[in-house]
């Protein structure tokens, strides 16, 4: 593979790039997922570098409408859920979402459809001058701006969006979309968005703009009272689900849910309690856009709503064996994940495989996850921002937890296979991923990589 920081500039441009020297070209300007600034405040992050590139690329935000999202749980499930209807009343509709769980492609899609490895190459090459000329751009930033260009020369009718991280500083926040959207929020990344509810409230409500309706998902009193003040500031209204909108729950099955919202009732095939609260946002979302101009009629929502795809969320890979992966990593998502896990599954004697990021909260995960397991595998994730094996395995031990320690996700599965018990693997995306690409490769089914 060519190490793109040894070539000359001046002998870059005339090369044509391929998929991993796009990859390579990226992986040289500092990413706030692997290398996070120590505040997240006016001094270390600001939306001017990207109005900057983007004026240079002619404003490819501003071509198409959209729908902007953020949160700290279920933004990513609420986004595939809007994409999903709109693209069945037949809008051509882009995606932008992260992470991703196995190549970088499923961040930037059009009907569903990742972006090619040759459109991707062809995009940055495009970009890279640009990109030269913009000094200090962050990773998430150029990405953004290559989202907005291939949607916008794509010839999408509608975009939705979801936040980085936080909002108020997110690259995705140069946009003034139809609707903003705002999912549950729990405590996640407290060291760079406060360390309370109202602080993480604050910059999450930083997408609201002048007079553009705000759909929010259920939220508890600290957080409601924050988004409330900033959108009496800005002019518009929030609308609450569970207060404006009603939503209840009428069966629920290992293949799916059906729930009833105000007077209409839906499905969805996603598991877990928490995915009926997303989906009543995704709902209420789509008519607030409906009621700014853009139509979709209830067939093509329940439609959309029946045939989302978002794997890694209380995903299903094995029925027998029951092998369930999700993302959980944070102690509010591990709770619900727990929950799901008892009412959903109606079992409590669970093998958890547990891999965590190093900079979570791993006391309120292991809190949450612990009373649901048997047996407790603790492993790590391919990623440099995973927590040890031992050390992981330390904290087990110091609350009198009796853990098998593995030095991969692979490993893990390997050892739980060993033992009759359902298994679920949690933690991080990243530990979702290795256990998906290791499941999928015992079973001979490819999974699409970067590697």
């Amino acid at each position: 593979m060519i190490d793109y920081n040894r070539v000359p500039k001046l002998l870059r441009e005339p090369i044509m790039l391929t998929y991993a020297t796009a990859l390579a070209y990226l992986n040289r300007f500092i990413s706030y997922e692997r290398q996070q600034p120590a505040t997240y405040s006016p001094e270390t992050l600001s939306l001017d570098r990207v109005h900057h590139l983007l004026d240079r690329l002619r404003r490819p935000d501003q071509v198409f409408p959209s729908i902007h999202i953020a949160g700290t749980k279920g933004k990513g499930s609420t986004a595939a859920m809007i994409a999903s209807c709109l693209c069945e009343a037949g809008y051509r509709t882009g995606l932008y979402t992260s992470p991703h769980l196995h190549t970088f492609r499923e961040r930037l899609r059009v009907n569903g459809e990742p972006i090619s490895r040759e459109a991707f190459a062809h995009l940055v090459e495009e970009l890279t001058p640009h990109i030269d000329a913009v000094p200090g751009l962050t990773w998430f930033e150029i990405v953004t701006a290559l989202a907005f260009q291939y949607f916008a020369q794509s010839g999408i009718d509608v975009a939705v969006l979801e936040v980085g991280l936080g909002g108020r500083f997110d690259a995705t926040n140069v946009v003034t979309p139809l609707v903003s959207v705002i999912t549950s929020l729990s405590m996640d990344h407290m060291a760079l968005l406060g360390s309370t509810l109202e602080q993480i409230a604050f910059e999450k409500a930083g997408i609201i703009k002048k007079r553009v309706p705000v759909v929010s998902a259920p939220q508890l009193p600290q957080a409601l009272d924050v988004l409330r003040r900033v959108a009496r500031f800005r002019a518009t209204t929030i609308t609450l689900i569970g207060r404006e909108v009603s939503v209840a729950p009428i069966s629920a099955s290992l293949d799916g849910q059906r729930f009833r919202i105000d007077d209409q009732d839906f499905e969805i095939p996603l598991l877990g309690a928490h995915q009926i609260s997303n989906a009543a946002t995704a709902i209420t979302a789509l008519s607030v856009a409906r009621e700014r101009g853009l139509p979709i009629g209830d067939d093509a929502i329940r439609a959309g709503l029946r045939r989302v795809q978002w794997p890694g969320r209380l995903e299903i890979l094995s029925r027998e064996p029951l092998l369930v992966v999700d993302g959980a990593h944070n102690g509010d998502s591990a709770l619900k994940l727990a929950r799901a896990l008892r009412d959903g599954f109606g079992r409590d004697d669970w093998t958890l495989i547990i891999g965590v990021s190093a900079d979570k909260d791993i006391p309120a995960i292991l809190d949450a996850l612990l009373p649901a397991a048997s047996w407790i595998i603790v492993t790590r994730a391919r990623s440099v921002r995973a927590a040890d094996v031992e050390t992981l395995g330390r904290q087990m031990a110091d609350r009198g937890v009796e853990v098998a320690l593995t030095p991969s996700v692979s490993a893990a599965i390997d050892l739980a296979l060993t033992r009759p018990a359902p298994i679920i693997v949690t933690g991080s995306l990243f530990t979702v991923a290795d256990a998906r690409a290791a499941w999928f490769a015992r079973i001979g089914q490819p999974v699409d990589t970067d590697e």
